[in-house]
């Protein structure tokens, strides 16, 4: 059970809002959807987000990711499934998601996924590795649990989640 109903809070649902608004912008970068949800799906599992992989396991589907690419990207390294910029991606997600272990992020990690992205699309996938922590730190320490989202409600929670927010 979550620690505290976040969403009947005057604070929450304004700072889900600009999480929402950056989400949007991600959205509309040229990177693609399936490598967000990627990106969404390991840095969840790293960090423990029940609620964020209950979503995002859920949304990478309408990306057109397989589920077996979707099952094993807890074990990626020792998989065939994805594709090299992928795999960068996914990279990149690792290391700026355990930030506290000390590395950094190598440059070798950096190179790579600039080898495989533009600019624009880079600055998305660093904005979305930085998001899907926020979001993930945010439900961990309520203890938002995963397991009831529906991906066709997805639009009306956004829009329920931003509209008190002003």
């Amino acid at each position: 059970m979550a620690r505290l109903n976040a969403f009947a809070t005057t604070v929450m649902p304004r700072f889900v809002k600009y999480l929402i608004s950056a989400d949007r912008a991600v959205q509309n970068s040229p990177l693609p959807r399936s490598t967000v949800e990627l990106v969404n799906i390991r840095a969840s599992q790293i960090n423990g987000c029940g609620a964020c992989l209950d979503m995002h396991v859920k949304e990478a589907a309408a990306t057109g990711l397989t589920s077996l690419q979707v099952n094993l990207v807890g074990a990626w390294r020792e998989t065939s499934v994805y594709t090299d910029a992928e795999r960068a991606a996914l990279d990149l997600t690792e290391a700026g998601t355990r930030l506290a272990d000390g590395n950094g992020i190598p440059d070798s990690v950096w190179d790579e996924a600039a080898r495989h992205f533009d600019d624009e699309q880079l600055a998305a996938l660093v904005a979305q590795i930085s998001l899907i922590n926020a979001f993930n730190r945010m439900n961990v320490l309520v203890k938002q649990q995963g397991g009831t989202y529906d991906p066709a409600q997805r639009e009306a929670a956004v829009a329920a989640a931003t509209a008190g927010a002003r």
